[in-house]
């Protein structure tokens, strides 16, 4: 098994194809694993970079997917490349597939009422096979325990959180010390996709790596968002001249 790390900024960063995480993903969902999914983009490491709470709980995860092109190139750069990039989109769509071939019980939680009922109805269509054992909208109290507790006895095997991060990684973390099972994994926006709310970018504009802009165009308001890039891009290339400093140092 395939257990290589690469660290972009203090992040640890599963250096794994799409295929080879839905694989091992598979593998601890039929061994009833507790299993604490990431997937990371510029933002979420600049972020995490400012923010020692969540930097901690990031290293807790079980398993962190390189969710975006800047992650991919930041690697490229520290000369540590990582195989590619896996959206967590993608992954989420891979892990529903799964479940609906082996099985497995599924929850979502998170996103509006309306967007997450049709999410899970576009989903059963997609999948007939799929056991959704619940879900719920995410304008509740995060830390209420009763919500975790209730759907904790429901033995989900797959729990979809889709608050946006901070939130959803800090509630998976509360969820995963309460429940005895399940793969839980924050995917931000994606209910809004499946339910059809929003459109992902075109298969063109995926290719060339440029949906950062595609979403810009879609959402001027994301501007503020964006300036992270710039940034991290720049904290990528200190931390190059750092690791040559070190190695000439040798």
């Amino acid at each position: 098994m395939n257990n290589e790390k690469i660290s972009i900024l203090g992040i640890p960063f599963n250096n794994l194809t799409r295929v080879e995480f839905l694989t091992q993903l598979l593998m601890r969902m039929e061994n009833q694993q507790k299993t604490f999914l990431v997937t990371a983009n510029p933002e979420i490491v600049m972020y995490a970079k400012e923010d020692d709470r969540y930097f901690d709980l990031l290293l807790k995860a079980d398993y962190i997917a390189p969710d975006g092109i800047g992650i991919v190139r930041a690697a490229k750069t520290l000369k540590t490349p990582i195989k590619e990039r896996v959206p967590g989109f993608e992954l989420m769509l891979g892990l529903l597939e799964l479940s609906s071939e082996y099985n497995k019980r599924v929850y979502f939680i998170g996103a509006q009422e309306e967007v997450v009922a049709k999410a899970v109805e576009n989903a059963r269509k997609l999948w007939p096979g799929l056991e959704i054992v619940g879900y719920h909208h995410g304008y509740f109290d995060h830390s209420d325990p009763k919500m975790i507790e209730q759907i904790a006895e429901l033995k989900p095997d797959l729990i979809l959180v889709a608050f946006g991060f901070p939130r959803q990684e800090n509630w998976i973390h509360q969820y995963l010390q309460v429940a005895d099972r399940g793969l839980a994994i924050g995917v931000g926006g994606s209910f809004d996709v499946l339910s059809g709310k929003s459109k992902r970018a075109p298969k063109i504009v995926q290719q060339l790596h440029i949906e950062w802009l595609y979403r810009l165009l879609k959402q001027p308001s994301r501007y503020k968002r964006m300036l992270a890039l710039p940034v991290f891009m720049r904290e990528i290339r200190k931390q190059r001249r750092l690791k040559r400093a070190t190695k000439n140092e040798k």
